[in-house]
């Protein structure tokens, strides 16, 4: 199975006696495809987020969103929308959970306490899959369609870090339950040094086609 190689120029405008409040990050494919949609990048700094109440819809089949950033401690509703019962799960170690086979709303949210990435499942419509990366920072964001992402940086009153990790992740990562980890060195990127970092990526998954009217009629029965 050939893999590509993923490019992470780290562009950076800094001043020379202090970090910059905001790093901007382009994840681009090595072979010149084109830039990379729907990196998550983050990097763990002084500031917290406060947790969040979301929702992950089950809607056609499918889950919304494929991807969600949520800080610790968010609690996620997983209404189901579909005239078809689901039943989701998780066996990811930062979050395990399971609810079984159901239609309309859980009773209850699922509650996220710890960081980590969190793969999600149906039990019943293999083919359906999210993640929810829970994280304890501010600085984390996910790249647009131009393979660009910019994170706001909060170091406090402490000096210039001698050196920072940047995560990477990415759903086609070979291992996509957690994120690559690269060290930057403090002192390169307060010198506006541009780091490049690559990872690889599998290729695309091949998706279900769009059904027909009586292949929708044999699945809601």
């Amino acid at each position: 199975m050939k893999k590509k190689t993923v490019l992470l120029l780290l562009c950076c405008l800094l001043p020379t006696s202090a970090f910059s409040d905001e790093l901007t990050v382009r994840v681009q494919l090595a072979d010149g495809a084109g830039p990379v949609t729907g990196a998550v990048v983050y990097i763990k700094d002084a500031s917290r987020v406060a947790p969040l109440r979301a929702e992950v819809i089950q809607k056609d089949r499918m889950f919304h969103p494929h991807i969600s950033i949520l800080p610790v401690g968010s609690s996620v509703d997983f209404p189901n929308r579909d005239n078809t019962q689901h039943h989701v799960y998780s066996f990811s170690p930062a979050k395990t959970f399971n609810l079984e086979l159901y239609a309309g709303r859980p009773e209850a949210p699922v509650v996220f306490d710890q960081p980590g990435i969190v793969e999600l499942g149906c039990n019943i419509h293999d083919h359906m899959q999210a993640f929810i990366v829970v994280a304890d920072t501010r600085a984390i964001g996910q790249t647009n369609e131009q393979g660009e992402v910019t994170l706001a940086l909060d170091f406090g009153a402490s000096q210039t870090p001698g050196s920072l990790n940047l995560n990477i992740w990415h759903p086609r990562l070979p291992d996509n339950t957690r994120s690559v980890v690269r060290e930057i060195d403090g002192a390169s990127l307060a010198n506006a040094t541009t780091e490049t970092v690559s990872i690889e990526l599998k290729p695309e998954p091949r998706h279900e086609g769009p059904l027909d009217h009586l292949q929708k009629r044999f699945r809601e029965l």
